[in-house]
């Protein structure tokens, strides 16, 4: 019976090693974990970007019901400006992403 829990122990670790790329399995263990506080987190994100369209949507209703124009340039512009500064320039590409999905469309 040892064998086989042996047997079994060895395959399971392979198998934690194989799907992380991990070496070890402490490192498999950390990836492991890690793996799902990422997919947690990116959860949340997707939750919050679903949020901001739907608040985008009020804006532009609000905006275009008083008379102006569905997309406010200069406001995007200091979006871009903020995502810029705190992310470098892969922040300007994901605010663009995040505009492009909150305008809907044009």
């Amino acid at each position: 019976m040892k064998t086989t829990s042996t047997a079994s122990s060895t395959t399971s670790t392979a198998s934690s090693t194989a799907s992380t790329g991990a070496r070890t399995d402490e490192a498999a263990t950390l990836i492991g974990g890690a793996r799902e506080r990422i997919d947690a987190l990116d959860d949340r994100i997707i939750g919050l970007v679903q949020e901001r369209m739907a608040v985008s949507a009020a804006v532009q209703d609000a905006r275009i019901t008083s008379g102006g124009r569905r997309v406010h340039l200069s406001r995007e512009m200091e979006i871009l400006g903020r995502y810029r500064e705190a992310l470098g320039k892969p922040g300007t590409a994901l605010a663009m992403t995040l505009l492009e999905l909150s305008r809907g469309r044009i």
